[in-house]
């Protein structure tokens, strides 16, 4: 496969990542307490395994499918507004991490490796290298949103929320652009008055003789 140098060092920057998340997540299974999360790291690093092979794949020109399966997260239900919960002071001095810890330190690689994959993928001119990144995107902030999930589920993550009436003021503060009928219409009006002007511009175009008709 012929590839763009950037593309390129870009490609290897990412799998360089996903390399060091597949380890980072295999310890940080060893060490949660929390059988739900053990089972959300365990197959996130194996989706993470999935693309680091797809990325080896592509750049060795062996054909490499870029592939992703939307997944079906658990049912949870979300908690909004701050929940009355204390976080403990972190310990510098710690051997073992804790679940709250290792959540959201998965959350914030997920987080970010959505992030730089979108840039990576904006920087490619080779479709399946830009596919292969996009679906990285796509792929991190599910892996985010389902660690989130257990996050909230267990009192760790809880979005602030705004008073109704600050939530009225904000959504209402947007206006709907109209009747898309009448706007259709407009557009086909002027549209035509574009088309007739330009005809009054070009009078002799209109009476010039047809260069394909013939005179006895």
């Amino acid at each position: 496969m012929r590839m763009a140098a950037h593309e390129l060092l870009e490609t290897s920057e990412a799998l360089r990542t996903k390399a060091a998340e597949i380890e980072q997540h295999g310890l940080f299974a060893n060490q949660c307490q929390d059988q739900n999360l053990k089972s959300i790291l365990k197959k996130h690093q194996q989706q993470m395994i999935t693309a680091y092979q797809q990325g080896i794949n592509l750049l060795q020109g062996k054909g490499g499918q870029v592939t992703h399966t939307h997944p079906d997260f658990n049912a949870y239900h979300e908690n909004f507004g701050m929940q009355q919960s204390t976080m403990a002071p972190p310990n510098p001095n710690n051997r073992t991490l804790s679940d709250q810890s290792i959540s959201t330190l998965a959350l914030n690689a997920h987080k970010t490796g959505s992030v730089y994959s979108m840039v990576w993928a904006n920087e490619c001119v080779d479709p399946q290298i830009r596919s292969y990144h996009v679906n990285g995107a796509i792929l991190c902030q599910e892996m985010a949103y389902e660690i989130w999930q257990w996050m909230n589920h267990n009192g760790y993550y809880s979005p602030p929320t705004f008073h109704e009436t600050q939530i009225n003021q904000i959504t209402n503060a947007f206006q709907p652009i109209g009747n898309m009928s009448t706007i259709n219409s407009m557009n086909s009006i002027n549209s035509m008055n574009s088309a007739n002007s330009m005809n009054a511009m070009n009078p002799l175009q209109m009476n010039s003789p047809n260069p394909m008709r013939t005179y006895s």
